[in-house]
């Protein structure tokens, strides 16, 4: 668990993520980044997610230090240090990051091209700490990614459209979630389940 001497803050408000750490025993502040997503540069996936997950967590770490403190709720209480959890999830098909799907159009064309072949969902993690009362400029930075592949059935359109007519698809990169209903048309998955639900949460416990 989380050393007492520092408030843990979740730099992200994706529900799966907020249930993954609640059932681990953590029970941190959430306190989404809002940060533009574009990458300055062309990069692989892999540094992608990480170089996302830490602009994310220094934008809430800078946020956080640079604001007066208000509640134990919402900021951390005077003597503690940060613990900021930020992440990043792709789904890479075929060399090709796949994002969220816009409208039904789009989840339709992503999952048709995913069925009945494999990807890869790749989650980049960084953990910043801050210590009590040093500047924003001596934080630590821990930054990792886990990589899990997952293999589809061959699910008719049929299937595939009624799934695109819910409200499932929209907010989950690659227009599924494993533990969701779509999970059924999951074949079989190599690696961490939990890193296809959005945080992998074996590697992640080991910097808390």
């Amino acid at each position: 668990m989380t050393d007492n001497n520092y408030t843990l803050i979740l730099a992200s408000a994706s529900p799966r993520r907020i249930e993954l750490l609640g059932a681990a025993g953590f029970n941190p502040v959430v306190k989404p980044a809002s940060i533009s997503e574009e990458l300055p540069f062309p990069m692989k996936p892999e540094t992608a997610v990480m170089y996302l997950a830490l602009s994310k967590g220094m934008a809430v770490a800078e946020e956080i230090t640079g604001k007066p403190y208000d509640s134990v709720r919402d900021w951390p209480p005077p003597g503690k240090g940060l613990k900021i959890i930020a992440a990043d999830t792709v789904v890479v098909h075929e060399g090709r990051i796949i994002g969220k799907p816009e409208d039904k159009k789009q989840a339709f064309e992503i999952l048709a091209a995913l069925r009945g072949t494999s990807h890869n969902v790749i989650t980049g993690c960084c953990v910043i700490t801050v210590e009590a009362g040093s500047p924003i400029e001596t934080a630590s930075k821990e930054c990792f990614y886990e990589d899990t592949r997952v293999f589809f059935t061959d699910y008719s359109d049929e299937e595939l459209m009624a799934y695109v007519n819910t409200d499932e698809p929209y907010d989950k990169a690659g227009g599924y979630a494993i533990q969701e209903t779509f999970g059924k048309y999951v074949d079989h998955y190599e690696g961490d389940y939990d890193n296809v639900i959005g945080l992998p949460l074996t590697r992640l416990k080991k910097y808390l």
